[in-house]
């Protein structure tokens, strides 16, 4: 069942939206070369429940940490610890909170110091990937119409997109009707309507779009050990442009 939010819930999702934004403010502070992922994990977690809210992601289906923390070939899902960042690396990182009963969630991806022509374009076209694929988010589209645009500009920048794993719709919980792949045929699925609330995400490889995870049943790695980039917004449809409750901060 795909949920039509009243206003009051949309300001609700806002304001948890809002939180998540300003957590991400503390992260763009910290990605540097020698910063420790658990460092950075605990930072979240503090300011989040400082806010009276608290991290979504923590204790969800037994994950340990406050946000998914992930580097390199780490997709999705990478749990914070000891591991230290490095010059020229890329690490992904996504943030959800619970405040009054709603959520909210979205996702960055960083560069750690300076990194490679070919990590900057992969940034830029998964981020663009997302931006142009909100913009599908109206009133009227079809879902796939979402998933058939981003397709088209990762795979037309020689890129892949992950299959395995998709956006979702968000609000009284985390992950809610619709799934939202990042691939497919368009004005397909179901019509989009105002206020339905859409976490879309696109995960981009820079080589194949086959993933496999770690012993750690979390961490969703590449198949052929090469980066992957990951953004994501949080966005209401309404009658005109899709209202987006998150900003992505570089």
């Amino acid at each position: 069942m795909i949920h039509i939010r009243s206003k009051r819930e949309i300001e609700l999702i806002r304001n948890s939206c809002k939180i998540v934004v300003e957590a991400f403010e503390i992260v763009r502070d910290m990605i540097r070369p020698g910063v420790e992922t658990g460092v950075i994990d605990k930072e979240v977690e503090k300011y989040i429940t400082s806010k009276g809210a608290r991290p979504a992601f923590k204790g969800y289906n037994g994950f340990p940490a406050s946000s998914c923390i992930s580097v390199e070939d780490e997709v999705v899902h990478g749990i914070p610890g000891k591991r230290i960042l490095r010059e020229g690396e890329i690490v992904s990182v996504d943030i959800g909170v619970e405040c009054e009963g709603f959520f909210g969630d979205s996702a960055n991806t960083y560069a750690v110091g300076e990194i490679s022509p070919e990590k900057k374009r992969l940034m830029k076209v998964t981020l663009n990937a997302l931006n142009e694929g909100v913009k599908q988010a109206k009133a009227g589209k079809r879902l796939s119409d979402i998933s058939n645009t981003i397709q088209n500009i990762v795979e037309g920048a020689g890129f892949s997109v992950v299959r395995d794993l998709v956006g979702h719709g968000i609000g009284r919980k985390l992950h809610e009707d619709p799934q939202i792949p990042n691939y497919g045929a368009p004005n397909s699925g179901p019509r989009l309507r105002p206020g339905m609330v859409l976490a879309i995400e696109p995960m981009v490889n820079l080589g194949t779009h086959k993933v496999n995870t770690r012993s750690d049943n979390w961490t969703v790695i590449t198949k052929d050990g090469l980066p992957s980039a990951h953004f994501e917004h949080t966005a209401v449809i309404t009658q005109d442009w899709p209202d987006i409750l998150t900003t992505i901060v570089n």
